[in-house]
């Protein structure tokens, strides 16, 4: 199972913003569209960063209300974890768990392709694992 079989299903769409965005508006964004993160792009699709709510509250809690005001560059995590279509969902669920964080940019050409969630990888790894016990159930009873 692969990053590219999650994307088929959820599709390519990334939630982006320019790096001179508020982190008011970034907020804001992330609250319209009911998402934890959104991607830090610049003008050739190119990944520079991503900002979570995590960023945000950390940004606030720094200096306060003020940081709303501040741009997304200024507190976007810029070294950014990504991967391939052709990651495992394991390999991916590794690389989040180590890395401590929910969502990773999908990279195609060096351009953003799309985003998975730990939600997006939970769930493909229980449909894996529901799909083998039932291969093993069917194979029990037709022995």
């Amino acid at each position: 199972m692969t990053v590219k079989s999650i994307l088929e299903e959820k599709g390519h769409d990334v939630v982006t913003l320019n790096p001179e965005a508020t982190i008011g508006a970034a907020a804001t964004l992330l609250g319209e569209r009911r998402i934890g993160a959104v991607v830090i792009t610049d003008g050739d699709n190119r990944i520079i960063g991503i900002l979570s709510e995590r960023d945000i509250v950390r940004a606030v809690g720094a200096t306060g209300v003020a940081a709303l005001d501040a741009r997304v560059a200024d507190v976007m995590t810029a070294k950014v974890t990504t991967c391939r279509e052709t990651h495992t969902v394991n390999g991916v669920m590794e690389l989040m768990t180590r890395g401590r964080f929910r969502h990773l940019p999908v990279e195609k050409n060096g351009q953003l392709d799309g985003i998975i969630s730990i939600g997006d990888v939970v769930k493909r790894r229980i449909e894996e694992v529901e799909r083998e016990a039932e291969q093993i159930r069917e194979y029990i009873a037709t022995a």
